[in-house]
């Protein structure tokens, strides 16, 4: 079950949701028939319930919105970029454990 507090990316509300953004953001740049972008979903949604507030959580479908894969290098999925103040602070590549996504949000908090 997805979680209300994950935000669905598009290349219309990237700007505002990302970009523009207070707090640090999480992006998952995922495709639905990538096999380890499943597996680590439901800690995607964990992360977006246990840091509401505190930092924005994202999901961007790269096969919909190819172009921001371009622009952000994306090359292979999932790809977690965290945001903050507009730029890229850090990344993974690779599924990862909840303890290394929050790691990852929480030097940039």
């Amino acid at each position: 079950m997805a979680s209300d507090n994950v935000v669905t990316l598009t290349a219309d509300n990237f700007d505002a949701e990302v970009i523009q953004s207070a707090n640090p953001v999480l992006v998952d740049f995922w495709a639905e028939w990538c096999g380890p972008c499943k597996m680590i979903g439901p800690m995607i949604d964990q992360l977006a319930d246990e840091n509401d507030g505190k930092a924005t959580i994202g999901k961007l479908n790269i096969d919909e919105h190819q172009q921001l894969a371009v622009q952000y290098n994306v090359q292979s999925i999932p790809t977690l970029l965290v945001f903050k103040g507009g730029q890229v602070v850090e990344q993974a590549v690779g599924a990862r454990s909840k303890a290394d996504l929050q790691a990852m949000l929480d030097n940039h908090a």
